[in-house]
């Protein structure tokens, strides 16, 4: 599975390993990434799981769903172009080397 790095808001950068997570929100679960909150445990009801998705790989992922951009528009603190929730976005091969930041704040 691939990894994905995850850039704090202090600029420090983590890379994990995501083997046996279905979506980007279990690995910030599994490896405990800090300012990712994730409370809805992936139901997309929270919008507690924003990443800025770095602008190689967006690209790489399929376009949110009408109910992510609401949630994203409707919850989320500091909305940008790049914002994805990490509940919504299924890990595959192909994203091996993903690269996400974190915002300073969920809401």
């Amino acid at each position: 599975m691939p990894t994905v790095t995850f850039t704090l808001p202090d600029g420090t950068a983590r890379t994990v390993d995501s083997t046996g997570c279905e979506t980007l929100m279990h690995v910030v679960i599994r490896h405990d990434i800090a300012g990712v909150e994730a409370e809805c445990g992936g139901q997309l009801v929270c919008a507690t799981c924003q990443v800025y998705v770095d602008a190689p790989w967006e690209a790489a992922l399929p376009a949110a769903s009408d109910d992510e951009q609401d949630m994203i528009g409707d919850l989320a603190v500091e909305v940008r172009p790049e914002s994805r929730l990490a509940c919504q976005i299924r890990l595959t091969p192909a994203l091996d080397g993903l690269s996400v930041r974190v915002p300073a704040r969920q809401r």
